[in-house]
């Protein structure tokens, strides 16, 4: 598929989820009573825009994002409404003076509006603000689910990309079936199990004396590797990394020899489960590390789930469909972290509040989304300068 169609449905792919996520908050605050003024993919002005009943919808000039603007987010907010002309009135609440059915129109504050937001018991706020990333998860599960009764498992470890200026270079060529390292053969199970055996078989050659980076080992690395159907018996010293801090030789392993699994429906649902439990768990990990450079690395932005997922349709339709799988994941996890204006802050201060007792000052909860901004800036500013490294550096490995 050329490139400038791949990247247009990447985008497209990318904004289904965003409208997705917001029509999760739109369907939830319809159900629970609530008023909803916007839905809009985008932000900014208007570049397209329709009413339908009490709610516009529109498309903003502002390539990011989306939202769903429900009355009364913003608890010192003031809204119209339209009552009996000549009525006496208590915010919110009206009493007809007069039958000539003519009406006028006063401001109320939005938290005494029977249909706002913050006029609403918390447990309804918290369910409208969970709807949107449970929506992104419910498609992550049912992409996962959906392909993998296709899934094809790697049986054996190959040779991928070579680095320059390492033991491997010259030794080692991409495309070499791994067949053992020092004498040892992959263990039978999972290729992961493998390459970790094997990379820990490279570390346990060490410099002699103090490990200082760049040193190499006292002693070499024995591979045996088939090279165009002949065994290739190789020896190579690895040298220490101190970033990684183990001797390694500089080549990335490769899955080959995919079989096809035969996958249950319970098996199906397991491995689901276990796949968006280990973006999790990985996820939550980078950002409590986010003060380590290496775990920094790690982070992306919206540039790079773009390229990633890019990469992926022109690779495989099956590997597209769980690159954004993966995305939506990642929007519902980030969405979730307690820190305004994400989701996860709403339900935060929504907890704050049932437990006070009490609704949490505004003043307070424009602090704190300051800081949510703040972070939510910083991460973006990191995540861009990361892809565009991983840009520079040749793109993004999706082997």
């Amino acid at each position: 598929m050329a490139t400038a169609g791949a990247i247009a449905l990447a985008i497209i792919g990318i904004m289904v989820l965003v409208v997705l996520h917001e029509l999760g908050h739109f369907f939830a605050a319809r159900a629970t009573g609530m008023r909803v003024e916007k839905l809009y993919l985008f932000f900014g002005k208007p570049i397209w825009k329709i009413q339908r009943g009490e709610t516009e919808y529109g498309i903003g000039s502002i390539p990011l994002g989306g939202y769903a603007k429900i009355t009364g987010m913003n608890p010192e907010e003031e809204i119209p409404v339209e009552v009996p002309a000549g009525t006496q009135s208590s915010p919110g609440f009206v009493t007809a003076m007069d039958e000539e059915g003519a009406t006028e129109t006063r401001t109320v504050p939005a938290t005494e509006f029977p249909r706002s937001y913050y006029a609403q018991p918390v447990w309804k706020r918290i369910v409208v603000i969970l709807a949107g990333p449970a929506v992104n998860l419910l498609v992550a599960f049912v992409i996962l689910f959906a392909t993998a009764f296709g899934v094809e498992e790697a049986t054996g470890l190959a040779v991928g990309s070579v680095e320059k200026d390492t033991p491997a270079q010259g030794k080692l060529h991409a495309g070499d079936r791994i067949v053992s390292v020092d004498g040892q053969r992959a263990p039978s199970g999972d290729v992961t199990d493998q390459a970790t055996a094997f990379a820990d078989i490279v570390a346990s050659h060490e410099c002699t004396g103090e490990q200082v980076d760049g040193c190499r080992a006292a002693t070499p690395v024995h591979m045996v590797v088939i090279r165009d159907g002949r065994r290739v018996p190789l020896e190579m010293r690895p040298f220490f990394d101190e970033k990684a801090d183990r001797s390694r030789l500089g080549f990335a392993f490769k899955p080959v020899d995919f079989q096809p699994t035969d996958v249950s429906v319970g098996g199906a649902i397991s491995t689901s489960l276990d796949e968006m439990w280990f973006v999790t768990s990985k996820t939550v990990s980078t950002f409590a590390q986010i003060f380590k450079p290496e775990e920094r690395e790690k982070l992306g932005s919206v540039v790079g789930a773009v390229e990633a997922t890019r990469q992926a349709i022109q690779f495989d339709a099956e590997v597209a469909l769980r690159v954004i799988a993966l995305v939506s994941l990642s929007l519902a996890l980030i969405n979730l972290f307690p820190f305004l204006p994400l989701d996860g802050g709403h339900v935060f201060w929504s907890v704050v509040e049932k437990v006070r007792g009490r609704r949490v000052p505004l003043r307070t909860m424009e602090q704190a989304s300051v800081i949510g901004f703040m972070l939510i800036a910083v991460i973006f500013v990191i995540g861009f300068t990361n892809d565009i490294q991983r840009f520079s550096n040749g793109g993004f490995d999706l082997r």
